[in-house]
């Protein structure tokens, strides 16, 4: 490096590597403008000093700097590696890469650029490369510890466990008996166990058990150790030595539900599927009674056992589980006995035993069978558990009167009000569901908690406005956006972005999901730093988790959520593109070329003015807020486009809808959700072949399910419709749908009608698929409509099988017959029939406010705005003068200022 230049002005450009590398900046310019004046043209300092621009966040100047240095010295490695970091600075990885190569191939043995190339190639999961970067740097330094860790991790990267256990072997072979020394041993530790682990999952099971046997004294990390030994046992049919372990586990962590699973297996007595026999449920029983004998503090040895047994035993293990929980007050019992309800018969057993509970402590203050005295909360515990029974069985009425008598109980309970609110929700009163929330929040306004799931309400209920403002009590300086964003707050993004789309203000809603696809960039990115830091502080086993990891991160549901979103909002954009700047251009075409011209100017410098204002605003508040070290705090990035206005603004919708449904079929393929986006987008861009390989995937997947049936019966009916085909390609298209029709089972020899008919008679009596075939029926016949209608209204809201002990629970959802009447105005277009089905579900759903059901706060409002006598279900009281359509950011409801309880 400088190796051309005089020996001051070298010394110089090693100031200027030093200053870079230890961050002094300024010094580092100094430096290479002291070069610059008598070498104007040395590449290697027009580099550097760009390479230190792009530091200090001048990154036009550092760019052209950097170009013209390589221009000036193509053959310098220096240059080339600096223009690689530039582009690894902007995250432009394969153009590094590609720099990175490039100064390979004048130095070969650079130690630096190797290693840094090494990195991006993990991050691009180039294992091959990364394989053989990390083989070079071995060979240039073997006496280096990383170099040897990286080669076997990029093997085993490489799905090549047995070549990395190999190395790993070599690597241990230049070691001296008495390594490590003390400051290194969790280190090494820490390789050996992650070497264990490789024999173990290249199914090398008794030569890592030897091996655990032998470095067992270097193992820093005694848990893990003691972790893997008895699973590695249990796997090898060791069971009676895996049990051994398993307890002595157990005695350190009674509650680690893991240890437990673990000792059932030992023992014979574990099901995937959570089914046993008879026999196997006593042999439970007993093992856990012995446990619970020893443990008797623990929480998981009471809880396990609900899972499995039946019948009264269920019933006297709950009652055991439950009561000290009622009288400590445990508000999460529950969130923790939710998922018993899958299980047949036991929600019924847990009503019974819910109730008498109830029933013995309003009579007698005690519990059945006891001669304690409970404390007067137990009471209202009770009643707050009861009323979340009902809620989950979907009997609304007795879940409020019962939270109601629990809050007349103790009115100054926090979680009765948020539970009150849950259960309107899922009564359908999304608004008075939000007041309920804000009621909640205002009694302890320091807790962040109730804050989120206030904001989370209000979003439900569509009223933004609202849920901005009380998100910004918990966000930094006022600023929720920028504050929200940082924090990547997703499930307030998610929420606010779906309430933007009901109320079809689509920029917004963009703006929205495409934030959260974002974060997911950033965790993709902030992979990067690890490569290296893994490596040096040897957590190899937590490295190779992360990866993973990584590699399947946009399976997650939110970012399941955010793409969908955003594909459906770019379809409706494309259904209904926006007309204000068509008819703009409309306008402007009908001016005079030079008046034209002078608008464009205009509106240029309107938006260049609006820009300039906006930064001089954030600098000056920049300025002003200083840290109380002194230092300027670092500027927030100006949002140029809050309403997400711009991103309306594309050319192909649907193409920008193609790019997040590509990321959903790799990472969400066993999603029916996927497959119908797939195949709405693929019929909008007549892309056939594509179409017809959703609608394949979704047989596949379930082929009973309502919407799978409506893009069959839409495809082959659309398809029916086409031209003859001409071309080759269409002729190839639909060579391809004649040889592959006969694998789908419904169409055997049938049309579509009857294979329709076929599918209302096997599911005549769900609401959903009824609804579907009517639909379907309208396709294909539309003179038959009434008909059609006539399916949906024929349909009948059955009870459940479900033997409650208060009252009959129906068989319908509200979001289903939301969908149906939604249905009926815009697909069946009959007002009649929307308003007969809305008049119906007004009595099935009493406190929905869209159905205007007679018990929601919408109705009551409607009859009086003040209202003064409330009733149970906690309608809510307006105390403003009434404003007759009125409609904001907050939704079609307004803001309640006051809840009467």
């Amino acid at each position: 490096m400088g190796s051309s230049l005089p020996p001051k002005e070298a010394n110089l450009f090693k100031v200027i590597v030093k200053s870079y590398e230890t961050k002094q900046y300024k010094k580092g310019l100094k430096a290479a403008d002291a070069i610059l004046r008598k070498f104007p043209e040395h590449g290697e300092t027009l580099s550097m000093k760009g390479l230190i621009l792009n530091c200090m966040d001048r990154k036009s100047e550092a760019y052209e700097l950097v170009r013209r240095g390589l221009k000036n010295d193509l053959k310098s490695h220096v240059c080339w590696h600096v223009y690689g970091l530039l582009y690894r600075s902007d995250r432009e990885y394969r153009e590094a890469i590609k720099c990175y190569r490039n100064a390979l191939k004048i130095d070969p043995d650079n130690i630096e650029i190797l290693r840094d190339l090494s990195l991006l190639q993990a991050q691009m999961r180039d294992l091959t490369g990364f394989v053989e970067t990390r083989q070079q740097l071995l060979t240039l330094k073997p006496n280096h510890r990383m170099n040897w860790i990286g080669f076997a991790v990029s093997h085993h990267l490489n799905s090549n466990g047995s070549k990395a256990i190999e190395i790993l072997e070599a690597y241990e072979g230049t070691l001296e008996d008495d390594y490590p020394p003390e400051n290194e041993r969790y280190e090494h530790g820490e390789m050996l166990l992650y070497k264990i682990s490789l024999l173990e999952e290249h199914g090398r099971l008794d030569k890592a058990l030897e091996e655990m046997h032998k470095k067992e004294a270097k193992i820093v990390d005694k848990l893990a150790f003691k972790e893997q030994m008895a699973s590695m046992l249990a796997n090898l049919g060791r069971l009676e030595e895996g049990e051994k372990i398993y307890r002595s586990l157990l005695f350190m962590n009674s509650d680690n539900y893991r240890y437990f699973m673990g000792l059932q297996k030992c023992l014979g007595l574990y099901s995937e599927k959570g089914q046993y026999t008879s026999d196997e449920v006593e042999r439970l029983d007993v093992l856990y009674k012995s446990l619970k004998e020893q443990y008797n503090w623990s929480s998981a040895v009471k809880r396990i056992p609900l899972d499995f047994l039946e019948g009264d035993k269920f019933r006297e293990a709950a009652d055991f589980y439950i009561r000290p929980l009622l009288t400590k007050g445990v508000p999460s019992l529950f969130s923790d006995l939710s998922p018993l309800y899958d299980h047949p018969g036991k929600a019924c057993i847990l009503e019974q035993l819910f109730l008498q509970l109830e029933d013995s402590i309003k009579k007698t203050g005690r519990f059945p069978g006891r001669t304690q005295k409970e404390p007067p909360s137990t009471l209202m515990w009770t009643l707050f558990l009861v009323s979340q029974h009902y809620d989950r069985r979907g009997q609304h009425d007795i879940a409020l009167a019962k939270i109601d008598e629990a809050i007349k109980h103790t009115p100054t309970v926090i979680d009765l009000y948020s539970v009150k609110g849950r259960i309107l929700k899922h009564a359908g009163d999304l608004a008075a569901a939000a007041a309920l929330a804000d009621e909640a929040r205002s009694m302890d306004l320091a807790d962040r908690y109730l804050n989120s799931e206030c904001v989370m309400r209000m979003l439900q209920a569509d009223q933004v406005g609202l849920a901005e403002k009380t998100a910004v009590l918990f966000t930094k300086d006022g600023d929720q956006h920028n504050n929200l964003h940082d924090m990547q707050c997703m499930w307030y993004e998610l929420a606010s972005g779906e309430s933007y789309f009901r109320q079809g203000d689509l920029g917004r809603a963009l703006k929205m999901f495409l934030a959260v696809e974002k974060h997911y960039a950033d965790m993709t990115e902030d992979q990067f730093d690890f490569h290296s830091y893994c490596l040096r502080k040897m957590t190899l086993r937590a490295y190779v988790s992360m990866l993973k990891f990584q590699d399947k991160l946009h399976s997650h549901e939110y970012f399941h959520k955010a793409a969908a979103g955003a594909i459906r909002c770019y379809m409706k954009l494309h259904d209904s593109p926006i007309k204000a700047t068509t008819e703009e251009g409309d306008e402007m075409s009908k001016l005079p070329p030079s008046q034209r011209k002078k608008l464009r100017q205009k509106q240029k410098k309107a938006e260049a003015r609006a820009k300039k204002e906006a930064e001089e605003k954030t600098e000056e508040e920049t300025t002003s807020g200083s840290s109380k070290s002194g230092k300027r705090q670092h500027a927030r990035p100006v949002d140029l486009d809050p309403h997400g206005e711009k991103l309306l603004q594309v050319e192909d919708p649907l193409l920008e809808a193609t790019k997040y449904l590509k990321l959903l079929q790799n990472n969400s393929a066993s999603s029916l959700e996927t497959h119908i986006l797939s195949f709405e987008l693929n019929m909008r861009k007549q892309k056939i072949l594509l179409a017809f390989q959703a609608v394949k995937k979704l047989l596949k997947l379930d082929e009973n399910n309502p919407d799978c049936h409506r893009c069959l019966i839409r495809f082959f009916h659309e398809v029916s419709s086409f031209p003859a085909p001409r071309t080759d390609t269409e002729k190839l298209i639909w060579s391809v749908l004649e040889s592959e029709q006969p694998d789908i089972s419904q169409l055997h020899g049938r049309s579509l009608i009857e294979v329709n008919q076929s599918f209302l008679e096997k599911h005549k009596d769900s609401l959903m698929h009824r609804t579907a075939a009517a639909e379907m029926l309208l396709v294909l016949e539309p003179e038959k409509k009434l008909e059609a209608i006539k399916l949906i209204e024929d349909s009948t809201n059955k009870l459940a099988p479900v033997d409650g002990v208060l009252g009959p629970v129906r068989e319908w959802k509200l979001d289903d017959c939301i969908a149906v009447h939604k249905l009926l105005e815009t697909v069946f277009i009959d007002e009649d029939a929307a308003s007969r089905w809305k008049a119906r579900c007004a009595e099935y759903f009493p406190y929905s406010t869209y159905f205007g059901g007679c018990r929601s706060s919408a109705v009551a409002y409607a009859v009086n705005d003040n209202v003064q006598n409330v009733p149970e279900n906690g309608v809510l009281a307006y105390q403003e003068a009434k404003i007759e359509g009125s409609r904001s950011l907050n939704g079609k409801l307004r803001a309640f200022k006051d809840l009467t309880i």
